[in-house]
Parts: C-alpha cells; sequence; structure tokens
C-alpha cells in the first residue's frame, strides 16, 4: 500500500481569503489546522543553519505539560551540528519529505521518508540535509527522567516501512499501532508511534487517561471526540490533548487515516506541581 506523509510547506493565503478556520484552544485540548503553518508562523534556532520550523506543542501553562513537537523544514546544505543544547533533552525524529543524514554515536544514517530514530540524552547527534531538496521531519522532545536502577536507553534507528503495525484485539486490523520501541521497556519515559485506522474504524469509546497526547495527522481524514466536541481533522491537522481529556474518533475514509502520536509513559505521577516534569 501507497504510503505518504503531509509536510507544510508555508506560504501566504491571498487577501481574498474567508478568516474562519477550525483552530480551537481550550484548557482541555487544541486544534491547530494546518492552514496556520504559514511563513509567518515559523521559527529560528541557534545552531541550525538554512532551517525554519513551526512550534506545534511547548511546555506552557495551560498547555503541552511534558515534551515540544517541532516540524523541522531544513534546506538544501542546512543542519546542524550542535542539534540538541539541553543536556537532559531525550528527542524523537520522523522524516515526512526529503531525505538527511543524522550522525550519532560514531555512525552516520541516511533517512528518508518514513524513517525514525531515537535519541537519548547527550547523544551529541548531528544532521544535514545533503538533497537537493528541503527535508521536513517532526521532531520531539521531553526532558528525560531518570530512575535510578535503569539505564538510558539506546539510539534507535528504524523506518515505518520496517515495523509491522499491531492491530488492536478485536478491530479485524482496522485500527493498528506501529510501535518503534518495546512497551515493556521500562527505560523509556516516551513513546511516539503511528496509529492507523482503516476506512470505518473507531476508537469506540472515549478514551479518558493519565496520558497528555500530541497527534500529528500524516494521512487521510477523520472525525474526533475531544472532550464534549467533535471536531473535523484531516492530514496535516495537530491536535494536542491535555491528560485525562475525552477522546474518540470514526476515520472518515476514503482512504487510511494516520497520525503521529505522542504520549508520556511508565513514570510515576508527581506528587507536587512542577516536579519531575
Amino acid at each position: 500500500m501507497t504510503t505518504s506523509y503531509f509536510a507544510p510547506k508555508g506560504g501566504h493565503p491571498g487577501q481574498e481569503q474567508l478568516l474562519t478556520d477550525r483552530a480551537m484552544f481550550t484548557e482541555a485540548y487544541a486544534v491547530i489546522p494546518k492552514g496556520t503553518m504559514r511563513d509567518i508562523t515559523t521559527s529560528f534556532l541557534p545552531f541550525w543553519d538554512n532551517t525554519r520550523l513551526w512550534v506545534i506543542a511547548r511546555p506552557l501553562t495551560g498547555f503541552a505539560e511534558t515534551f515540544s513537537h517541532y516540524i523541522m523544514e531544513v534546506g538544501p546544505g542546512g543542519g546542524s551540528d550542535r542539534a540538541e543544547t539541553d543536556p537532559e533533552a531525550e528527542g524523537v525524529l520522523f522524516v515526512v519529505e526529503g531525505s538527511m543524514s543524522l550522525s550519532v554515536g560514531g555512525k552516520t544514517h541516511e533517512l528518508t521518508a518514513g524513517g525514525y530514530a531515537f535519541l537519548p540524552p547527550q547523544s551529541c547527534w548531528t544532521l544535514r540535509n545533503h538533497g537537493a531538496e528541503p527535508a521536513r521531519f517532526h521532531w520531539v522532545r521531553k526532558a528525560y527522567q531518570a530512575v535510578e536502577g535503569l539505564d538510558h536507553p539506546e539510539v534507535i534507528i528504524s523506518s515505518d516501512a520496517e515495523v509491522t503495525p499491531n492491530p488492536m484485539p478485536g478491530t479485524d486490523g482496522k485500527w493498528a499501532t506501529t510501535r518503534f520501541v518495546d512497551p515493556n521497556d521500562l527505560r523509556h519515559d516516551m513513546h511516539v508511534t503511528i496509529v492507523t485506522f482503516e476506512p470505518g474504524g473507531v476508537i469506540p469509546f472515549p478514551e479518558t487517561h493519565v496520558m497528555e497526547h500530541g497527534l500529528y495527522v500524516l494521512e487521510g481524514k477523520a472525525v474526533y471526540r475531544l472532550n464534549q466536541d467533535w471536531v473535523e481533522v484531516e492530514a496535516g491537522d495537530y491536535m494536542w490533548l491535555r491528560a485525562f481529556c475525552p477522546q474518540a474518533c470514526y476515520a472518515g475514509g476514503p482512504g487510511r487515516f494516520r497520525y503521529l502520536l505522542y504520549k508520556d509513559v511508565n513514570r510515576h505521577m508527581p506528587l507536587r506541581l512542577g516536579a519531575g516534569r
């Protein structure tokens, strides 16, 4: 089956366009539609050449608490020899367009669309785009929560094509999750997976759980239940869900509905606000 991943290109809407859109920011969830990812909303980072990014989640009161999420656009010849400046930060990269060279641990890996990398703290990784076209990828960052007696996890290099999706029980394969990390490996305190719904697939009950979520729609469309609202989403849209926000969805078809999903896992709940995150 052909796989495609939506990637923003920027640009700017014309003066004739209506202001009406699906952007929403609430105490329980946020929806950032693809139409908001324009040239005017980009940011830049120290030590990154020929690079811009869209910040679609960041730690903020009343918003994401455990992570940040960037969509990176690295032009030809661009990249960084000092990519991560926070020694406590772990990261996941997922490529949606183009190609790039990731160097970590003395090895260089060529990542193309669908490529995945998990980078533990203090990996000292570098990245370059040696191609003729821009490389676009997701970069999810989290402050790693070390646990006494558990080693840091190692670097993981993989791809969407290499991992067989794990179907949810009782769904006949209409709802499946691509897991790049063993869910029983307690060294990991975050998972970034790909969730796939075939047309007509559903989350048949309002999930309500402790995990914070960030969801970027890679492909297709669906109607999502967020708290008390039904929201239409499509490829290129982003959703943030606060812990315990009720969530469910119907995949609308005609093709698959797929999203990149962040969640925090495998750690005690901090008993003091602001601690352990």
